[in-house]
């Protein structure tokens, strides 16, 4: 039986810039994000996924209300979360916000829980840095128990104490798709499998077969904990153009200007033009390109790991709008029939 592939978008509704290079407002880039939602929808896109960020790059900071809007507009596309951090937010009120997209969406809605790579929603919701390992632990175990939609008893050190308690409202399925984003550390792979949730790797640098080792880790894991097989999704940035040129001359000053920019925040050097089109090239973690050069990318990685989705993080800093629409339409209506092609021919 040939495996298909499920392919996904991603975005962090990063902040773009109007025609005359100004920045749009961040009500703007939610309303664009919305339409490229509802074109990936069109398309026959898998999945569409927001991320949650509290910083002036990206408007969105509650991808769920932005993903309920969507929801009423499209008809096919699951909708989720890239990521949710669930260590600043509160497990009960996460489960009810998804719960209630999955009753909008008619059953579409994932989240993706994660600690957060960012860490601006830490003092503003008034949580410690100092505890980002014990707050992820103890909350995820508690969404673990919420999903089985029951009663909750549960008693931690980082929020009030269950008993008994019933959590409202409930999903039609009794089943809220809920995944465990991950980096790439052993130990969250490991956390994943024991919860015996799907894992989602955001592989944003380097060659994406050295995380093979890292997939084998969670499939051994699952089978120790007495888990059948579960999905793995792949998270990685790209960009289509109709030429692997135009691709990365408008991909490459976008990325370059958010990663400097985020940066010199953190310590990291400045992106260099070697770097980017090392990352771009067959052995990186870019996907950028041509229709047929994203697309034997996306199949070469997908083999090689043996995952379920995969997903683009088609947004690149102040990129416009009209280029990310043009390489979702790409996307859509090139690379997914595409690669689907590649993996049926290999098997």
């Amino acid at each position: 039986m040939v495996r298909i592939l499920e392919m996904g978008l991603d975005t962090f509704g990063d902040v773009t810039e109007d025609a005359t290079g100004a920045l749009k407002t961040a009500g703007q880039v939610i309303r664009d994000v919305i339409d490229e939602a509802v074109l990936a929808d069109q398309l026959g896109v898998d999945f569409f996924g927001l991320g949650e960020h509290h910083r002036a790059d990206f408007a969105v900071s509650a991808p769920e209300v932005v993903l309920a809007a969507i929801a009423a507009k499209t008809s096919r596309l699951r909708l989720g979360s890239a990521v949710t951090v669930l260590s600043s937010d509160d497990p009960v009120r996460v489960f009810q916000r998804f719960s209630e997209l999955d009753a909008i969406s008619g059953g579409r809605a994932e989240v993706i829980l994660g600690r957060g790579s960012f860490t601006e929603s830490f003092p503003l919701f008034g949580y410690d840095l100092a505890q980002y390992n014990e707050l992820f632990e103890e909350k995820i175990g508690l969404f673990a128990a919420l999903l089985d939609e029951k009663d909750v008893t549960w008693q931690g050190t980082t929020r009030a104490g269950l008993t008994n308690q019933a959590v409202y409202p409930k999903t039609d399925s009794r089943h809220l798709a809920t995944w465990v984003g991950v980096g790439g550390s052993p130990e969250s792979i490991v956390r994943a499998a024991r919860y015996r949730l799907p894992l989602a790797l955001a592989i944003i640098g380097g060659s994406p077969r050295r995380f093979g080792s890292l997939i084998e880790l969670y499939h051994r894991s699952l089978e120790s904990f007495g888990s059948g097989p579960l999905p793995v999704c792949v998270h990685s940035p790209g960009y289509v153009a109709a030429t692997d040129e135009l691709a990365r001359e408008e991909f490459y000053p976008a990325m370059k200007a958010q990663r400097d920019r985020i940066g010199a925040e953190r310590g990291w050097g400045p992106m260099t033009r070697e770097g980017f089109e090392a990352e771009a090239g067959e052995r990186g973690s870019f996907y950028v390109g041509s229709p047929e050069t994203v697309a034997r990318k996306i199949a070469a990685t997908a083999s090689v790991l043996g995952i379920d989705r995969f997903d683009l993080k088609y947004s690149a800093g102040r990129l416009s709008h009209e280029k990310l629409m043009r390489s979702i339409e790409l996307y859509g209506r090139e690379v997914v029939p595409r690669v689907r092609e590649i993996m049926a021919e290999s098997n």
